[in-house]
């Protein structure tokens, strides 16, 4: 049993998928499979702009609506033919006629609530996997369609579903064992316990297919994508970026976390917990061997394994004299964080105690200063706290690799690059597993920081 997953890229278009459709054919005559689909490229952006203007009382949600009727209609009319275009038709415009009731809905009401969101958003995938079944069995598959909302159970966080995999699991196996033909899977989407739409979160597709190949034992989970795998850095800033041939999970996650945008970094999880690789492939170069995440990496010249980075984020710094010493003051400035739901992306405490700061997202940047001043209210009265401040307009640049482990140096030249580009360091933070070193710098010095960086770990050696 194997998993391959396709996302939005990989089946923009008519041309696009047909190339995905032999690759399945291919696949089929090998072993056992199962398909998770994206929606067609551009049509989850699609989806967000129409509740988005539907929701401000603008009609021209309309517009929208008639494109994104089209453009399946369009994939139709290329794929099929005869009386399975028929009826794939007629049923493509019941299912939008539904989608267009709920918009008017969402229009006159000029609001919407997360369960109407997420059903909403469903439609891209629930869309493309019937299209991407009808099209294969067009040419011969036995293919069937899965809507995974009847198989992926998650908690009430709508937009961010957690799963239950006990029950999921279960769901899984039990149908895999009665279906031996190829399965087309909704990704992204799943369902709560009272049977309302959630969805995984972004990139959920790539969760999605982890989910199913962990519950199924699969041998490979295959992520096609429109790049030859997870490379070095990213290409666009560092030209001289390639692909990686074998990683770690935790180096995956690791990347995933700092921004490489290949992989989503929930995904990795489910397949390490199984034991099951992940392997990046490109839907545009089938033949490149792509990238392998595996319990185990490859002995490599060089001592890391890549360089990644968030390109915006704002940093939290919290100092006064009153904090040295005093007890259960990290508890309290995360306990804030959680309360407030701001995700902290970076941690660093300087080691007289003076101050602590934290990373996190910019649009979150205001709430979690709130939250802090709420908390130590107390503490800013008496000056215990002297002041929390937000610093802006910096990026996290992180050097990942498991062979950083006990290997003399790798401090020495990241930061001896930085010096020689004189760039300032507003914080670090290094794991303790040794895997990670992360530095925020500005977002002005983010691309020469890590061209410099990958010429010296690359490039020289």
């Amino acid at each position: 049993m194997k998993i391959m997953k396709f996302g939005g890229s990989s089946i923009a278009t008519p041309e696009r998928l047909a190339a995905v459709l032999e690759l399945i054919r291919k696949a089929e005559k090998e072993t056992q499979i199962a398909v998770v689909v994206s929606a067609f490229g551009g049509v989850t952006d699609q989806l967000i702009k129409m509740v988005e203007l539907a929701g401000n009382g603008d009609d021209a949600y309309e517009i929208e609506f008639k494109s994104f009727r089209a453009k399946h209609a369009g994939m139709i009319k290329a794929m099929t033919t005869n009386h399975r275009q028929e009826i794939l038709l007629q049923n493509v415009k019941k299912y939008t006629a539904r989608l267009g009731e709920i918009l008017r809905g969402v229009y006159l009401v000029r609001h919407v609530a997360p369960k109407t969101y997420n059903q909403i958003l469903s439609y891209g995938e629930r869309l493309s996997a019937r299209i991407i079944t009808a099209s294969l069995v067009e040419l011969g598959s036995e293919a069937e369609f899965i809507d995974s909302r009847h198989f992926v159970r998650t908690d009430d966080n709508y937009s961010s579903g957690r799963v239950d995999f006990e029950v999921t699991n279960k769901n899984i196996s039990t149908y895999f064992k009665e279906h031996d033909s190829t399965q087309i899977i909704t990704g992204f989407i799943a369902s709560n316990s009272q049977g309302e739409t959630t969805t995984l979160g972004r990139s959920g597709s790539d969760y999605s297919a982890a989910i199913f190949g962990a519950a199924l034992g699969a041998s490979e989970i295959e992520i096609w994508t429109d790049v030859d795998g997870i490379l070095t850095a990213n290409p666009r800033e560092v030209p001289a970026a390639y692909p990686i041939p074998v990683m770690t999970y935790e180096d995956a996650m690791e990347m995933s976390h700092f921004g490489a945008k290949v992989i989503f970094p929930p995904t990795i999880q489910p397949a390490m917990q199984a034991g099951i690789p992940i392997r990046i492939l490109n839907t545009f170069n089938p033949e490149f061997p792509g990238t392998l995440i595996a319990k185990e990496g490859q002995d490599m010249d060089y001592r890391i394994t890549g360089i990644s980075s968030m390109s915006s984020i704002s940093l939290i710094r919290i100092q006064g004299s009153g904090m040295i010493g005093k007890t259960g003051l990290t508890g309290r400035i995360f306990m804030a964080m959680a309360n407030a739901d701001v995700g902290v992306m970076l941690i660093s405490l300087a080691s007289s105690e003076h101050s602590i700061c934290f990373a996190v997202e910019p649009e979150s940047a205001e709430k979690a200063k709130a939250a802090l001043e709420k908390e130590f209210e107390l503490e800013m009265q008496v000056h215990g706290i002297a002041q929390i401040l937000i610093e802006d307009n910096l990026c996290i640049v992180a050097v990942v690799g498991e062979n950083m482990r006990h290997t003399p140096g790798i401090s020495g030249k990241v930061f001896g690059a930085l010096g020689e580009l004189g760039v300032n360091v507003v914080a670090i933070a290094q794991g303790s597993s040794e895997r990670n070193i992360s530095i925020v710098i500005s977002r002005d010095d983010e691309v020469r920081v890590k061209r410099e960086l990958h010429r010296r770990f690359f490039d020289d050696c």
